[in-house]
């Protein structure tokens, strides 16, 4: 089964995650689609494959002979979908790109512009999985799994490709934070580890942002507006007035590269109380706990302003860059690059605007940088995908297990595959 098929197949599955849920996983439909890959892992031939009870797929890649001393390589990808835009019911087609628009949904008029979006232009001659415009593709992160999958069924089809021992993981709950929360690093028994879980084909992502989340809590007074004078605090109005402190361009559509931002998630309330929820983001450690000062004294004046206990604010880390933990070990990011190389794909160091499994696993000892999956614009509906990437990336996932530039020959892995 070559890799587009298995991506086909495998976004039929809804695997949305649910932030408000506090169950692992998150989402039990999660682990409809974690039992039929376990079984697929059992049906390629990989040691001990199976799912655990909080939605984990396991299983190993045997060593070939001469190679059982190798380090382990864990490759890792998660099985769940965004919760802000739904995956279920997707319907997905192929388009040759030969260049324009591409109309996604006629009925509902929904268009992906090629002046909206220039990375289509990259992509002239290729083959696209779109969406129909009403869901997420899914591309984030089934298309990892696909990839995963079809390079170790290749392996245990040429059994002449030395190789070490490969551990495979595929994670619940990425999206909303958790995803490497409950991986059993000891079972797993890697040395060092991939997520495949990027973008753009030939990425190769070691840092990314620290991150914290920060509720804001306002506490206002309630009274009847006819006499409110001197009496009423609208808690909605004292919320509009925290945010109109916030930089209005350090948000994340006024930055890019390695600027960081605030960025107000969700916000909800009436005139006696109002809630928000913002995130902060800075690949800069020191720039990064001066950001989450920032919002702390926003919350201290405003509180003296208004009087004591009128405003909450509570900052909590979600994960860190993982460069510190990464660099140590450049023979980790040489092997990527030699696979990326061995498949005729030039590789391109990038700083994630975002983190991944591997930020919170490269934290926990399993150094873990990110690879490309080949997808555009994930999380939302004009979410897609080159088959030709889905390819190819499978050819690079050979080449890093097998350790060795130019393993094989691409003309021979295209016949094959």
């Amino acid at each position: 089964m070559t890799a587009t098929e298995r991506f086909l197949k495998y976004i039929t599955f809804d695997t949305e995650s649910d932030e408000k849920s506090a169950s692992v996983p998150s989402t039990e439909k999660q682990k409809v689609l974690g039992a039929c890959l376990a079984r697929e892992l059992a049906d390629l031939g990989l040691e001990n494959p199976h799912m655990d009870q909080q939605g984990y797929v396991y299983g190993w890649l045997p060593a070939t002979p001469g190679r059982e001393d190798d380090p382990v390589v864990a490759l890792i990808a998660h099985m769940d979908t965004a919760p802000r835009v739904s995956g279920k019911d997707v319907k997905a087609r192929v388009v040759e790109y030969t260049g324009g628009d591409i109309v996604l949904n006629e009925e509902q008029g929904i268009v992906m512009g090629a002046a909206a979006f220039p990375d289509l232009a990259e992509n002239l001659g290729k083959h696209l999985i779109v969406t129909d415009g009403t869901t997420l593709l899914g591309a984030d992160d089934k298309a990892g799994i696909a990839e995963i999958f079809s390079a170790l069924e290749y392996l245990m089809n040429h059994p002449e490709l030395a190789h070490g021992r490969a551990a495979v993981c595929i994670t619940p709950d990425e999206e909303i934070g958790r995803g490497a929360d409950h991986l059993d690093l000891d079972k797993l028994g890697a040395a060092y580890g991939y997520t495949v879980d990027g973008g753009p084909l030939g990425l190769l992502e070691y840092e990314n942002f620290n991150a914290a989340g920060a509720e804001v809590v306002i506490h206002g007074v309630n009274i009847h507006p006819g006499e409110g004078k001197n009496k009423m605090k609208n808690a909605c109005l004292l919320a509009a007035e925290f945010i109109a402190m916030m930089p209005p361009a350090e948000t994340p559509a006024h930055t890019e590269g390695y600027e960081g931002f605030y960025h107000l998630c969700t916000m909800a309330g009436d005139e006696g109380e109002a809630r928000m929820e913002w995130i902060i983001r800075d690949h800069d450690r020191e720039k990064f706990e001066a950001r989450k000062d920032f919002v702390r004294r926003v919350g201290r004046y405003l509180d003296d302003k208004y009087g004591d206990g009128t405003v909450e604010v509570k900052v909590e880390d979600s994960y860190q860059n993982m460069k510190e933990k990464i660099l140590p070990h450049p023979e980790i990011l040489e092997r990527a690059r030699a696979a990326f190389r061995g498949a005729g794909v030039e590789p391109v160091d990038w700083a994630i605007r975002g983190g991944t499994d591997g930020a919170k696993l490269s934290f926990l000892g399993l150094p873990c940088p990110n690879l490309s999956t080949g997808g555009f614009h994930y999380h939302g509906v004009y979410e897609y995908i080159p088959q030709e990437s889905l390819e190819k990336m499978t050819e690079v996932l050979v080449n890093l297990l097998t350790g060795i530039d130019g393993n094989i020959k691409r003309e021979n892995f295209e016949k094959n595959c």
